[in-house]
């Protein structure tokens, strides 16, 4: 089959995913005369998921576009500095509520999703299949430091995490996916991510710690794993991540 010649350019923090002698230069390439714009983006180095903008030979395209000989490709990254208003942008997150993956690396991190109340599917043995699995069956937004994770077919969403820090994550995160705004702090376990319900003192009395006993009266517990959770110290330390961590103080839901 005949190849075609197509030059791609990649903008801002793109960049970082491409080799040395590519970056904030013209990429010439050769593909196949099948080739989608999201199969060379990839081949070049960029998951489809840090994309939202494509831009061919001046005209907004989409990531399954198939290229022509001489076609000129811009792409662009999410929080670029240009006005994007009212054109056609690539989907970087599904619809209604955001659920996510994270890889075996970013236990902290999904800790921390967990405490803000955004369903989070973590285990420190998680493998690239599984999370592929729990993107394409679920919806969910994977989350990883490995950029071959986020090429695989299975993967709609997801984002590739720079930061090295639990809170550093949670920020980027946040702020790539509007978390601030949808946040339910203390609504989830931060162990086994099942919902938390109220729970009458009485019932849980054996379960606390003495000093709790007598110092505290509102009480939420987890059915999955049995854990018991208050408003001591700990819960005012990790409120104080939150809204640092989220750029505003999360509004906190009713049974929270």
């Amino acid at each position: 089959m005949a190849m075609v010649t197509a030059t791609f350019r990649f903008h801002a923090e793109l960049n970082t995913f491409l080799s040395s002698d590519r970056r904030g230069r013209d990429v010439r390439v050769e593909c196949a005369r099948a080739a989608t714009t999201k199969h060379m983006v990839e081949a070049l180095g960029v998951p489809h998921t840090e994309v939202e903008l494509v831009l061919l030979n001046g005209a907004p395209a989409g990531l399954d576009d198939l290229l022509a000989d001489g076609d000129r490709v811009a792409v662009y990254p999410r929080f670029t500095g240009i006005d994007v208003a009212g054109v056609a942008r690539v989907v970087t997150q599904p619809a209604g509520r955001l659920r996510f993956a994270a890889d075996a690396h970013l236990g902290g991190l999904a800790r921390l999703l967990r405490m803000a109340g955004f369903d989070t599917i973590y285990r420190n043995d998680i493998d690239d299949d599984a999370i592929e699995a729990l993107a394409l069956d679920d919806g969910r937004i994977a989350l990883t430091r490995d950029r071959e994770l986020l090429k695989r077919r299975g993967v709609d969403f997801g984002c590739h995490v720079r930061a090295l820090r639990p809170d550093g994550q949670l920020r980027e995160v946040a702020l790539r996916y509007g978390l601030a705004e949808r946040a339910r702090p203390f609504t989830l376990c931060l162990h086994c991510n099942a919902l938390l319900r109220a729970v009458a003192k009485d019932d849980v009395r054996e379960r606390l710690p003495p000093a709790v006993r007598a110092t505290q009266d509102d009480f939420r517990t987890c059915d999955a794993c049995g854990r018991v959770y208050w408003r001591g110290t700990h819960w005012q330390r990790m409120r104080a991540l939150l809204a640092a961590a989220l750029g505003a103080s999360p509004v906190e839901s009713d049974d929270s």
